[in-house]
């Protein structure tokens, strides 16, 4: 009888395989004789279907029997279609497989141990991204006057987790302050000289006066964004 086993090598004592669809290769081997043949699995690298095309495959190939440690449905339903067993091995060599196999000390199943896609390799990732901005705009007119700033803030987070899986998310937040006017004195680069030291003491306290008016609404305002957000 001609039955394969699912295999983590290319002989009888190679470590058998857990799973079927994605395994390194199938031995097929006679189970009278002794005598084995190893291939390779092509499903092996699939993006999605292993199990059905490795199931057709050993099929092609004469199985009369399958030994593995996991089966998912989709590959039983065509075990079950072509009416070959399949039996499951805790854990050993190929050629322990077979003789346990021969011996009838194996439990066939009777439907699918595990769930579809089982034996792909996974991965998660997890991150997360936080942005924050502010911004103050000061503006120079007659009147209220208006005037935008605009603040940017970028956060970013990768994470990675088990097998391959990566994860990236990227947040931004962008805040936009309304600008309150300032007297024209204030937004020079220094208080205008007259040449009269009382005078220039007067209008920099002027100056000073305005700015500190000034730093009072936009701290009010910005309390007030800040209680909104």
């Amino acid at each position: 009888m001609r039955i394969v086993v699912t295999a983590n090598g290319a002989d009888l004592d190679a470590p058998a395989s857990p799973v079927f669809g994605r395994c390194p290769a199938y031995v097929f081997v006679d189970t009278e004789t002794m005598a084995f043949e190893a291939v390779e699995n092509p499903a092996v690298g699939a993006s999605g279907g292993a199990g059905i095309q490795a199931a057709q495959y050993v099929i092609e190939r004469g199985a009369q029997a399958v030994v593995t440690g996991n089966m998912g449905p989709n590959a039983y339903n065509v075990f079950q279609s072509a009416n070959v067993p399949i039996c499951l091995f805790g854990g050993g060599t190929v050629r322990e497989a077979t003789e346990a196999y021969k011996a009838g000390a194996l439990q066939s199943v009777a439907g699918a141990n595990v769930q579809a896609g089982m034996g792909m390799g996974q991965g998660m990732g997890m991150s997360q991204g936080m942005g924050m901005g502010q911004g103050m705009g000061m503006g120079r007119g007659m009147g209220r006057g208006m005037g935008r700033g605009m603040g940017r803030g970028m956060g970013r987070g990768m994470g990675r987790g088990m097998g391959r899986g990566m994860g990236m998310s990227t947040g931004m937040g962008m805040g936009m302050g309304r600008g309150v006017a300032m007297p024209p004195a204030a937004m020079e680069s220094g208080p205008a000289t007259t040449g009269s030291s009382e005078e220039e003491i007067a209008s920099l306290k002027d100056t000073a006066n305005a700015l500190r008016k000034q730093l009072a609404e936009v701290t009010k305002r910005l309390d007030g964004l800040e209680k909104q957000g």
